[in-house]
């Protein structure tokens, strides 16, 4: 028999090859989401936070009326903020490019076209001089929050290109003040390079071409961060669910441990263990003309509490048996008080079992009678299969703790456990009577088996 998978069990014969890795890739692209959501949730703030400054600035720095009209812009881009964040996912989203596109068409209008309630009118070339490109980072920098690299690099290219654009557009469109430029030749013309700098209706190629390339180095600089950081949350979560799993088998303790160094379960060795088979007795009566529904919720509700009993004395959970399930002790490092531990779990589980009577018989559900099984001796650990890699507990241990859980019904006895274990949590318990409440039977036959072996029965007492 075979103890906890390292790693998931495999999938049912129906369900085909891939369901296995469909399934971790559902679990990654759900801790993608999740941490998404968290990044546009903080990205949206930091936009509102940004754009808050920049509208107490602007009066600040020009107290006048006209104003409004970028308080009204920044008003829109916050809005479109808030979108992004309802809509944002994983992966390649249309609307949230066209919220992109959005985005920096506003703040495109914002800072390269003249503000229509203005007194005064600028040339168009003076719009694109003013270091008002300098608002692009701030868009730019609440995408990072994102954790998305695609959506930092649409910031990126979609600027350069609306920026450019922009530029060409009111080249073509616009008319010069060619009295402007006169002025300026004639003031400067003694130094070319100072009159040409100065001249109202230049737009300084150079310069604008330089605030695109510059932009767009520091876009895919981010974008390629975002992506490693990325890569990053993808091998978190692989980590997450790789402890997931491990906690569906394994106590809180052993799960640290396994967390920080899994090589426990890649040794092969020869170990010491204590084995315990839970069984409820009489299922196949009690499953008989009741609604599967009925039948697969007690199994549930049983599984659980005993898989609590076992987490809480330190034991591995190996697998469900249908009505029951196997544990070990000292699995996949060996304690000092295994078989103890062992002995603690069966008395946790009858006790457990008598409080969920109890709650049973206050709604009128017939008790559910368990019976448990214990031996202690030598297994074989170690990881056994080929790609999907399983933690195995082999030898004849197990089968005999499963033959003496068996033995209960024979003795009429709720827990039955083998001199061997018995033995062992004496030791363990440094003296202790551990044996108060058992009865011993010498000498019994167990199928398998070629020796008798002595058999204690009864109910290990606190």
């Amino acid at each position: 028999m075979t103890a906890a998978a390292h790693q998931p069990p495999p999938p049912n014969r129906s369900e085909g090859p891939g369901v296995a890795g469909a399934a971790d890739n559902r679990f990654t692209e759900a801790a993608l989401e999740r941490h998404k959501r968290e990044g546009m949730d903080l990205a949206v703030k930091a936009r509102w936070i940004g754009l808050s400054v920049v509208g107490v600035m602007l009066p600040i720095l020009d107290f006048q009326w006209e104003v409004l009209y970028y308080h009204f812009l920044l008003l829109v881009l916050a809005a479109i903020g808030w979108a992004q964040r309802r809509v944002a996912r994983i992966g390649l989203s249309r609307t949230e490019l066209a919220l992109i596109l959005c985005d920096l068409l506003v703040m495109t209008v914002a800072v390269a076209l003249p503000n229509p309630f203005a007194s005064g009118e600028w040339l168009p070339a003076l719009e694109f001089r003013s270091g008002a490109f300098m608002y692009f980072y701030v868009l730019l920098a609440a995408a990072t929050l994102a954790y998305s690299w695609r959506t930092v690099r649409g910031y990126g290219s979609v600027t350069a290109v609306l920026w450019i654009s922009a530029i060409v557009i009111t080249w073509v469109a616009t008319d010069e003040n060619a009295a402007l430029s006169e002025a300026a030749q004639a003031a400067f013309g003694a130094d070319p390079e100072l009159a040409a700098f100065l001249n109202p209706n230049s737009y300084l190629w150079y310069i604008r071409v330089q605030e695109v390339v510059v932009f767009a180095i520091v876009a895919a600089t981010l974008a390629l961060t975002v992506r490693r950081y990325g890569n990053l949350l993808q091998g978190h979560a692989a980590l997450e669910r790789e402890r997931t799993n491990l906690a569906r088998y394994f106590s809180p303790n052993v799960v640290e441990e396994l967390s920080q160094n899994d090589e426990p379960l890649k040794q092969i060795r020869t170990q010491h263990i204590a084995v315990l088979f839970v069984d409820i007795v009489g299922f196949t009566g009690y499953a008989a003309g009741r609604a599967p529904e009925e039948v697969i919720s007690t199994l549930r509700d049983f599984h659980r509490r005993m898989e609590d009993a076992v987490f809480r004395h330190h034991g591995t959970l190996d697998k469900y048996l249908g009505d029951g399930l196997m544990a070990t002790f000292g699995t996949p490092v060996a304690g000092d008080t295994d078989a103890l531990n062992g002995l603690r779990c069966a008395q946790a589980m009858i006790e457990t079992v008598a409080d969920w009577n109890a709650e049973r018989a206050a709604t009128g559900e017939p008790p559910i009678r368990a019976s448990v099984g214990l031996h202690y001796g030598p297994a074989v650990l170690g990881n056994i299969g080929a790609n999907r890699l399983e933690f195995a507990v082999i030898g004849n241990t197990v089968n005999i703790a499963s033959r003496v859980e068996a033995l209960t019904r024979t003795l009429s006895a709720t827990v039955a456990v083998t001199d061997e274990l018995l033995d062992r949590a004496r030791h363990e318990a440094n003296g202790e009577d551990v044996a108060a409440g058992f009865t011993r039977h010498q000498a019994l036959e167990i199928r398998g088996l070629a020796t008798p072996m002595t058999v204690w029965s009864g109910l290990p007492q606190a």
